[in-house]
This record gives C-alpha cells, sequence and structure tokens, in this order.
C-alpha cells in the first residue's frame, strides 16, 4: 500500500463492533426524539416518514450488494493471481532442465529459495510495509540472479527451444509476480465504505425515529436487522484484508511448489 488509508489500520471485527455500537445508539436517540415530536405529528407526516424509511433502506441494499460485488471481486482476482504466479514459477522451474548442465544445480537452488521467500511474503500483512520491502528487495535480487543465469545461458547455447524457453517463463514468472502484487493492494475505496456506513445507520435511525413517532418500540427486530446487515458488512471488509482476516486466501499452490522442490 502506498497510499496510508484510515480504516485499514483497524481490523474488520473492530469495525464491525463499533459500527453495531454507532447504530444502535443512533437508533435510540431517534427513536427518543420520535417520541418527543409524536404528539405534534399528523397522520400524514407519519405515513411520508415511512415511505422516506423504505427509500433509505432499498439504498441500503443497493449500496450493499454492490460494495459486497467489489470485494468478493477482488477477492477472486487475488486466488486467481496466486494460482498464475504458482504456475508461472512452476513452468519456470520444470524448463530450468533445458539449461546448460553448468546453470541448473544453481537455477534449481535460486528458484527454491525463491518459492521459499513467495510463500513467507504471502503471511506478511500489507500494512507492514518494512517487512513487505525487505522481502520484496530479497525476491528481486533472486529474480536478477536468475535472469542473469538465463542470460548466460542464452549466450552458451542461444536456441530458443533450450535457454530460450528458460528466459521467457522466467519473464513470464516475474510479470506475474509484479501482477500479484498490484492485485494485493487493490482494495475497495475507503470512501464507498463510509458512504455505506453513513447509509447504514441513517436507515437504522429513521426506522428508530418511526418507531418513536407511533410510540412502540421494536427493540428484537431492529437488533436482528442491524445484526444482519453489520455481520455483512464485516464479510465485505474481512474480504477485502487478504493477508490479516479471517477469510484469507488459500495458499495451497505455492506449498505445493515447494514440495515438487523436495521430490526433485
Amino acid at each position: 500500500m502506498e497510499q496510508s488509508e484510515l480504516l485499514f489500520s483497524f481490523s474488520s471485527i473492530s469495525i464491525a463492533v463499533v459500527l453495531f455500537i454507532a447504530i444502535m445508539s443512533f437508533n435510540e436517540l431517534s427513536f427518543r426524539l420520535g417520541r418527543v415530536v409524536q404528539t405534534s405529528t399528523d397522520a400524514e407526516v407519519k405515513a411520508l416518514t415511512g415511505s422516506v424509511q423504505g427509500s433509505i433502506l432499498g439504498l441500503l441494499a443497493l449500496l450493499l450488494g454492490f460494495t459486497f460485488s467489489m470485494s468478493m471481486q477482488r477477492f477472486d482476482n487475488r486466488s486467481m493471481a496466486l494460482i498464475d504466479e504458482a504456475n508461472a514459477i512452476g513452468t519456470a522451474l520444470l524448463r530450468v532442465q533445458l539449461l546448460p548442465e553448468g546453470y541448473q544445480s544453481q537455477a534449481k537452488s535460486l528458484f527454491n529459495e525463491y518459492i521459499k521467500l513467495r510463500v513467507q511474503a504471502s503471511k506478511i500483512p500489507l500494512d507492514e510495509r518494512k517487512v513487505r520491502q525487505e522481502f520484496d528487495g530479497k525476491v528481486a535480487n533472486i529474480q536478477n540472479q536468475l535472469w542473469e543465469i538465463a542470460v548466460l545461458a542464452s549466450k552458451e547455447d542461444p536456441r530458443p527451444v533450450t535457454s530460450g524457453a528458460f528466459a521467457q517463463a522466467l519473464n513470464v514468472a516475474i510479470d506475474s509476480q509484479g501482477k500479484r502484487n498490484a492485485i494485493l493492494r487493490s482494495h475497495v475505496p475507503e470512501p464507498i465504505l463510509f458512504l455505506m456506513f453513513v447509509v447504514f445507520v441513517a436507515s437504522i435511525g429513521i426506522m428508530g425515529y418511526s418507531s418513536g413517532l407511533t410510540g412502540k418500540r421494536i427493540t428484537l427486530p431492529l437488533t436482528l436487522v442491524s445484526f444482519l446487515i453489520t455481520l455483512i458488512v464485516f464479510i465485505i471488509i474481512d474480504l477485502d484484508r487478504p493477508k490479516r482476516g479471517l477469510i484469507t486466501v488459500n495458499q495451497s499452490a505455492l506449498y505445493e511448489l515447494i514440495q515438487f522442490t523436495r521430490d526433485e
């Protein structure tokens, strides 16, 4: 993450808890306000308040669906990016056998270290910038060493079906690593999340206000609705945290590569 964002420094659980407390508090304040103006409000205004309530709830449903779709799409992109990188590394690792014998041992050793670094980097949260920069530097160093091997091997054996094939596979592996890093930094824009929070609080607030106008509490239904919507918000935010949320990308493709290098 090049830019710092407010919500990204907090866990998805803490955001959901604070949001639930905020909406329940605002609901209580709105209910009491509705009780205050109950006697001076006629039936027509009460009916209009119900219409406004339905409109805001419809807007909330639209925002929840739109934001959930964005978050889920980014999660799927991260999963596919990991699989693409693992496949690219696996292909390059197989094509090490096409290199002249003098380079194969060094290339395999570098790939083993490279895969281990990528696995370790996949566990580091995005907000730990210094640690991630350190790992990115190590990864770039190994990439440079592998590329030097590809250049030297191409000079010794310039055939495109041998050293050329390895250089092409290595280039794809390097590109896939950069692409995956870019996808990891892509998440739901915070203004959209803040807008969703505002509409969420407003929708529950208007429900509390409407209850105050009627003079009857509907505590259990309101609490249940608030909890369910908060749960959806939690899932949206958690899907957007690829490294430290409860819902994480399956790293089995990279672990299989480690097992593959051990079996060789």
